[in-house]
């Protein structure tokens, strides 16, 4: 009989190194984003899409840290519901990890649905079911088999960028000037920018929720998240150059699929093929990850009984949650079977800003003995990313903002209820 719902919950096992760790915060963060997400920045920011990405990357470098430090104390799945729920109190917990499941679920629907545009267009739902089915599998079948997927798609996706940049930047239609920020550049559209690119970065999250299953965490996680941003920081600098040099701010802005107007631009229109195959290797790596990140938030909320008891089984063999990958993949199915949630997932950036909100407001109650890092210099990147988050979340479009405040509305009122009938 299982007996994983009991009092004294299953702990996952510890196989993930630091390589897995690594590879898994990339394949989060170096997703299908990168093939689409500079085109709505460039109309938002035009010619100062760099500086966009510089302050998207700061926060992230920022949350990224804060996130490094709490996982090195709290290692156990779930990411900052734990964070919040240890350092701040449950409320604070309940609603970062609200935002993080319901935001990242639609999100999960609308990266399958991405990928089956990418593999066989006009057929998206069927191909973005059975990509969900798969992959919900195979992460049934143990988190080191999800590595060694991603470990793949994140080579792929790699090279695949690599030959853009290198096209597109040795192309007679590359132009430094188009480089340097205009008049267009003003503040309000920077700022908007930096909150579209912010998820470029913000996988390395997975890498936290994941921390009961990396060994040596307080060792493993501090570094493989700044390492795993670092290389992201290095690849989208190198993509974002390289798009603006050849298209410029305007034509990016009205590029569909921005990565492959690039290289046609450039020249070698032969290679627009193999960008799209890289583009639904990173929807199908990015999928992965995130189905991951959002079973494993999903089972530590469920032991604590912020979700249904069931969901905190942990299956023996293979050592995962599968009732909880088993419930995400379920719904995940059902939203890319009937919704179309690309373009409207705007309340996704908004929840997860949030989410990271709270995980620098838990860095910032952490004592000089709780870290190797000065306190001043831990409270100090806390700051930086709290004011970051909550200035790129109401810098968003107000329709992103209200469906955004609407859901984390509805997470207060869960708890509230929850609250008011669960004995005591």
């Amino acid at each position: 009989m299982d007996d994983t719902t009991a009092a004294e919950p299953a702990a996952l096992r510890r196989r993930l190194g630091l390589t897995d760790a690594v590879t898994i915060g990339l394949g989060a963060m170096i997703g299908a984003g990168v093939f689409a997400a500079f085109a709505p920045a460039a109309r938002a920011a035009g010619s100062g899409l760099l500086l966009g990405l510089a302050l998207a990357a700061l926060v992230a470098y920022c949350n990224a840290a804060s996130s490094a430090r709490l996982a090195a104390r709290h290692p156990a799945s779930g990411g900052t519901y734990v964070y919040g729920r240890e350092r701040l109190g449950p409320f604070w917990g309940h609603l970062a990890g609200w935002g993080f499941v319901v935001g990242k679920t639609a999100s999960c629907a609308a990266m399958a649905l991405t990928a089956g545009a990418y593999v066989w267009p006009g057929h998206e739902r069927p191909v973005a079911v059975a990509a969900v089915v798969a992959l919900t599998a195979l992460n049934c079948f143990g988190v080191q088999k999800s590595a060694w997927f991603t470990r793949a798609a994140v080579a792929v996706v790699l090279a695949v960028l690599a030959s853009v940049v290198v096209t597109a930047l040795t192309s007679s239609r590359a132009d430094a000037a188009q480089l340097e920020p205009g008049a267009d550049a003003d503040v309000t559209g920077v700022l908007q920018a930096a909150g579209l690119l912010f998820f470029a970065f913000a996988g390395y999250a997975r890498v936290a929720t994941l921390g009961e299953e990396v060994r040596d965490p307080a060792r493993t996680i501090p570094r493989a998240i700044p390492v795993a941003l670092g290389i992201t920081l290095v690849v989208y600098a190198a993509v974002a150059v390289a798009t603006l040099a050849v298209l410029g701010p305007d034509r990016l802005a009205a590029a569909g699929a921005p990565l492959a107007e690039t290289v046609r631009a450039a020249g070698v229109p032969e290679l627009a093929p193999v960008v799209r195959a890289g583009a639904a290797t990173a929807a199908l790596g990015a999928l992965l990850a995130l189905i991951l990140g959002v079973s494993r938030t999903t089972l530590a909320m469920a032991r604590d009984r912020h979700l249904p008891g069931f969901l905190a089984a942990v299956e023996p063999r293979h050592d995962v949650p599968r009732h909880a990958e088993l419930a995400v993949g379920a719904v995940v199915v059902v939203l890319a079977a009937t919704v179309d949630l690309r373009g409207a997932i705007g309340f996704s950036s908004f929840g997860v800003l949030v989410y990271y909100a709270v995980a620098n407001a838990s860095a910032w109650t952490l004592r000089a003995e709780e870290t190797t890092a000065r306190r001043t210099v831990v409270r100090t990147v806390a700051a930086v990313g709290l004011a970051g988050c909550l200035l790129l979340a109401f810098s968003l479009p107000v329709t992103s903002v209200i469906t955004g405040a609407a859901v984390l509305a509805a997470g207060a009122l869960s708890y509230a209820v929850r609250a008011r009938f669960t004995p005591r």
